[in-house]
């Protein structure tokens, strides 16, 4: 897709709802069986806690999506939580936020997939054992469904999304009329019962507290992606921002809607769901090898006619399927956000480019990658993977909003209009609530999942801090190095330029090379070969002589039989006593047509430039001679995605843009 196409990719709300927001929709696929997983350890006996638990999460949803809203309206540009820190709290308190949204948009691509798998092998109990090749192909093929382009992505995540809406509220009707008119039927793991783990039956007091924050901290689940439409404000059609909270608004209703009538219905048919199958007592055969159904998978059989009933295969397909696209939040979220970073210079620069179908095709490779060895790593196990799982994001809600508090003060002192200065209260009213909101959830979720391996994302998250910090360094120093300070002293040209011809044996390479130097006119010209082997080197000074060449043949000894070496030392040595001279090194070589050719070849060419680049005032000039394999000139390129290309500026506008060569 050519540049000029770039407009054509916007998207309508239609498509944007399954795009951006298709990853909190999902989450209520896992959410109520998250708070179920927490509260069964200690038995039946606090499955009483779940109401409560699941109307904080409402009301912790309604806020969120309120306080986005205002991100949508006051930064169109795209940035969302890292442009909102950056520019009211800092650039370092910008970079906390951006390592947080990066750890977790890869856990959102591992999670969602996980999951996923999990719905389906509730219906196929045989795939248990291909768990993780499945979770692995999911990755790879939403990779090369994004690397294809937003739109067409869109349109492909489209109608599972809607799908998978239209299934879970019919399921919830149509279990809630049945629970109404007296037909309250229980679901498959109603029959057992829980055995608490150990002391956990007795908890009272402090110990009750933790156990409901901890299931409250894993119910949040139920939040993750919310903030994807901030971050994708630019891929909306216009008029962008109303059309962005729109979507935002719908997203977070829907999402609502389903998460509470699923924990009804899970409450109502006394669903029970452990994190250790051997809890439950009454299974028969081994505990160890029992597979549970999803929560979804228990209330789609209960309420939907049973475990082969095609409404049942129907709400597991859709449910796997909208979990498996789920990730797409990430894949769009994670390259936009790498290529914004990227173009302030804290990331490297490849991240920042578009590839032929207008995708930032690095950040989504990269993404693919990080995630897929997660699911290795964890054998794609939900309950392993759920614990470094929504720190980054409640860690971005907060800092996000206290940005925002300290952007509408900042309205208000310059502001004199009534009305939008009533606006810009409510608005830091709806913001400072959020922000205390969900600084409270942050504490929360670190203090009880951390020892259970939340503290892998935030080494990761500070891993990444420091890592962007330097790669900042790096590029500021190479810019000011680059930098032209004074044009008349730093343009001097050379006293004179030296001439290197690098000969090993005499054939038509090397007299392509010895014509190309001449024809560059320095105003010394010597050929170097140097004598690893004594009758190769008197064969070659023999040749030298036969043909008359002109050019002086100069001899390096090398009695350890090194080629590299006695080459820069020579170079090096003229540098040194003529500092004022250039050095133009011309090297023959001759190009294969195979990768495979390359390995019969010693690269004695690609050592010797890789060693002369770092020598001032040494220039390296290759002369290549193509061989018959070789591809012809006029032979079209295959092209790597996003190789060579260059992406679209990012919007923030107080950030200095990057030097470029």
């Amino acid at each position: 897709m050519r540049s000029e196409e770039l407009g054509e990719t916007l998207l309508p709300k239609r498509l944007a709802l399954p795009i951006f927001a298709s990853d909190p929709l999902s989450s209520v696929a896992y959410a109520t069986g998250e708070i179920l997983l927490v509260l069964t350890v200690g038995g039946t006996a606090f499955l009483y806690l779940t109401p409560w638990i699941a109307a904080a999460v409402v009301a912790l949803m309604a806020v969120v999506v309120m306080s986005y809203r205002q991100v949508v309206h006051a930064y169109p540009s795209g940035g969302g939580s890292y442009e909102v820190v950056s520019r009211n709290l800092g650039a370092n308190a910008g970079l906390v936020v951006a390592a947080s949204l990066l750890v977790d948009y890869v856990m959102t691509v591992a999670v969602s997939v996980a999951s996923g798998v999990d719905n389906i092998i509730s219906a196929f109990n045989g795939l248990a054992d291909y768990r993780v090749p499945l979770a692995i192909g999911f990755v790879v093929l939403l990779t090369a469904m994004n690397l294809r382009g937003v739109r067409e992505s869109g349109r492909a995540f489209a109608a599972p999304t809607y799908l998978f809406i239209g299934g879970i509220l019919l399921m919830v009707i149509t279990g809630l009329i049945r629970v109404i008119f007296g037909d309250n039927p229980q679901a498959p793991s109603a029959a057992f019962g829980i055995n608490p783990e150990d002391g956990k039956d007795t908890l009272k007091g402090l110990g009750l507290l933790l156990l409901a924050l901890r299931a409250f901290a894993s119910g949040c689940t139920a939040l993750t992606g919310v903030e994807a439409i901030s971050n994708g404000v630019p891929a909306f059609r216009k008029p962008k921002a109303k059309n962005a909270a729109t979507t935002m608004a719908v997203m977070g209703l829907t999402a609502v809607v389903m998460f509470v009538g699923v924990t009804v219905l899970a409450m109502t048919s006394h669903v029970h769901y452990v994190d250790d199958a051997c809890q439950l007592v009454g299974i028969t055969g081994d505990c160890a090898n029992y597979t549970q159904q999803t929560v979804i998978a228990q209330l789609a059989s209960t309420f939907l006619g049973g475990d082969n009933s095609i409404l049942f295969y129907f709400i597991q397909a859709v449910t796997a399927l909208v979990l498996i696209l789920a990730a797409n939040t990430a894949f769009n979220g994670f390259p936009l956000l790498a290529s914004i970073l990227a173009e302030h210079r804290y990331l490297p620069r490849q991240l920042h480019t578009r590839g032929d179908r207008l995708a930032f095709s690095n950040g989504i490779i990269a993404l693919a990658v990080v995630a897929g060895a997660l699911l290795w790593g964890y054998r794609a196990d939900v309950t392993s993977l759920i614990h470094l799982y929504i720190l980054g994001v409640f860690t971005s809600f907060t800092l996000s909003q206290f940005g925002m508090v300290k952007h509408w003060n900042e309205v208000l002192g310059s502001e004199s209009d009534p009305a939008v200065r009533g606006a810009a209260q409510r608005s830091r009213v709806i913001n400072a609530f959020g922000g205390v909101f969900t600084a409270l959830v942050l504490v929360i979720v670190l203090i009880t999942k951390f020892t259970q391996g939340a503290w892998l994302a935030v080494l990761a998250a500070v891993v990444l801090w420091v890592m962007m910090r330097g790669i900042r360094r790096h590029y500021d120093a190479v810019s000011n190095e680059l930098a032209i300070q004074d044009p008349r002293e730093e343009s001097v040209r050379p006293s004179k330029v030296h001439g290197i011809v690098l000969v090993s044996k005499l054939h038509k390479p090397t007299l392509r090379a010895l014509g190309y130097a001449q024809a560059f006119r320095p105003d010394t010209l010597e050929a170097v070969s140097v004598a690893v082997e004594k009758d190769t080197t008197d064969e070659l000074k023999a040749q030298w002589d036969t043909y008359e060449i002109q050019v002086p043949l100069k001899v390096l000894d090398s009695p350890f039989r090194e080629i590299t070496k006695p080459v820069v030392q020579y170079v090096r040595e003229y540098r040194r006593t003529s500092p004022r001279d250039a050095v133009a090194v011309f090297i023959p070589e001759y190009v294969v047509g195979h990768w495979w050719e390359n390995l019969l070849h010693n690269q004695s060419a690609l050592w010797l430039k890789s060693r002369l680049l770092f020598t001032p005032g040494v220039m390296v000039i290759s002369v290549p001679w193509q061989l018959a394999s070789a591809p012809l000139a006029d032979r079209p390129a295959r092209r790597a995605p996003g190789s060579m290309r260059r992406g679209e500026p990012a919007p923030m506008a107080d950030v200095p843009e990057p030097n470029r060569l």
